[in-house]
């Protein structure tokens, strides 16, 4: 009797065991749970929020609760910079911001950086790049990686500029929703793929990318190095750094000059932002948009295929987080050939960069629905159509620009036309007229 209770209870150990076993490598590979609800706001919200978005702000602004616009800043509105498509969609070349990052040193041991504004409300604000050789000296000394090898670099700049393109919102709710498990376990997905075809000896395939992890151990996944983890993070740096907008989240930004700006209240109290924020995310999603015409729906479906068969959609991924058509990992990814030189990121300063953050060529996945109304296209805005873009693709993703450029010419064809498919939405909020123009504006411009 008493064998067949240890029998029993070892088997029910065991049993017990394996199910831990399988919940275990159940929750490691589960993607999350997906997206089952879209944003939602009452009309008088989005009403509210939408009247913010396209308010054309100026210095001491009736509607503002402290200093206004500025004292320094890029745009007058949100609309200003997000205009494509509709109110909403992405910016310019015009309207490109300069943005900096200085590499830490023993002196100053912290990674800082921002950006060098176009504008301020009196001539003593406006920035320029020389203020950052005042605050970020030249090192005398710093180390170059090269193969392994370590090479002295004489009065190297610590400050690496890049011009960085608005980019679109639309459907930027449904990207606050998806959650950072199903970013990660994309990621774990793609690296154990790689894994594989590297153990076939197949060494073509795209490196997975890495997800940004912040300080605060959350994932980001919006703005261009992934640097935010939600939309109203996003919307409060962009109203704090793009116009001077202090709000429940962020103090404006102030001049980098040597002479100070007082401290401000913040100029959105919580009902403003909120309402502001609330209109940005309900903002409509884009979509692929199939043509009636039969020859030319043909061709946009054999360019859907094209598009996963070159690697695109290794990167681009169709659907994430239970959202259909979005095209990202939002995973950082490195577009830069090394060969044609050695990068930025190589040169070391004498204070370790924490492995999180990301250098200076890795960049997000843009998300591809509406980018047939979204040019121009990359990080600066340096590629004005989409077939430029494909071929600058380098670096990790070298193997798809070669098997793209290795397609006959039909067959690119049809696959930018699937790209072009994919447009802004049908509903986006016509751009109003501006009330004034910059022209008749008395503010202080940088050269």
């Amino acid at each position: 009797m008493q064998r067949n209770d240890l029998a029993r209870g070892r088997r029910r150990v065991g049993l017990g065991l394996a199910i831990m076993a399988v919940g275990v490598v159940g929750w490691v590979a589960a993607p999350g749970v997906p997206v089952l609800w879209g944003p939602r706001a009452s009309a008088d919200r989005k009403e509210a929020g939408h009247e913010l978005f396209v308010h054309e702000w100026l210095p001491h602004d009736p509607i503002a609760r402290a200093d206004g616009l500025g004292p320094v800043f890029n745009a007058r509105s949100c609309v200003e910079c997000h205009f494509q498509g509709g109110v909403g969609g992405g910016g310019s070349n015009e309207h490109n911001v300069l943005a900096f990052e200085a590499k830490p040193t023993h002196t100053r041991p912290e990674i800082e950086g921002g950006l060098v504004h176009k504008f301020a409300v009196e001539n003593h604000y406006l920035e320029d790049v020389s203020h950052l050789r005042t605050l970020f000296p030249i090192v005398p000394d710093a180390i170059r990686i090269t193969n392994g090898c370590y090479v002295l670099v004489r009065d190297f700049d610590p400050v690496n500029t890049e011009q960085v393109n608005s980019t679109a919102l639309f459907g930027a709710g449904w990207i606050d929703r998806i959650s950072s498990r199903s970013i990660t376990r994309r990621n774990l997905a793609a690296s154990l793929q790689s894994m594989g075809r590297e153990l076939s000896s197949d060494f073509s395939s795209i490196p997975p990318g890495r997800y940004r992890v912040l300080p605060d151990g959350r994932v980001g996944k919006f703005g261009w190095k992934a640097q935010f983890a939600t939309l109203e993070e996003f919307v409060a740096a962009a109203c704090a750094n793009e116009l001077g907008l202090g709000n429940p989240h962020m103090e404006q930004a102030k001049p980098r000059v040597d002479i100070p700006y007082p401290d401000m209240a913040p100029d959105l109290d919580r009902s403003q932002f909120s309402s502001l924020v609330a209109f940005v995310d309900t903002l409509p999603r884009p979509g692929l948009v199939v043509p009636s015409d039969p020859q030319a729906r043909a061709e946009v479906e054999r360019g859907q295929v094209l598009f996963e068969r070159v690697g695109c959609a290794i990167c681009h991924v169709p659907e994430l987080g239970g959202v259909a058509g979005v095209y990202s990992d939002f995973l950082l990814h490195r577009l830069v050939d090394r060969e044609a030189g050695y990068a930025y990121s190589d040169v070391m300063t004498g204070v370790p960069i924490p492995r999180e953050h990301p250098d200076a060529e890795e960049w997000r996945t843009p998300p591809l629905w509406g980018v047939a109304d979204s040019a121009p296209y990359f990080h600066d805005g340096g590629s004005p159509t989409l077939r430029l873009a494909i071929q600058r693709h380098q670096g990790d993703a070298a193997p798809v620009s070669k098997a793209f450029k290795r397609l006959p010419a039909e067959d690119q064809g049809a696959l930018i036309r699937f790209l072009e498919a994919l447009q802004g939405p049908p509903d986006a909020i016509p751009v109003p007229e501006p009330a004034v123009p910059a022209d008749e504006l008395t503010i202080a411009r940088a050269e």
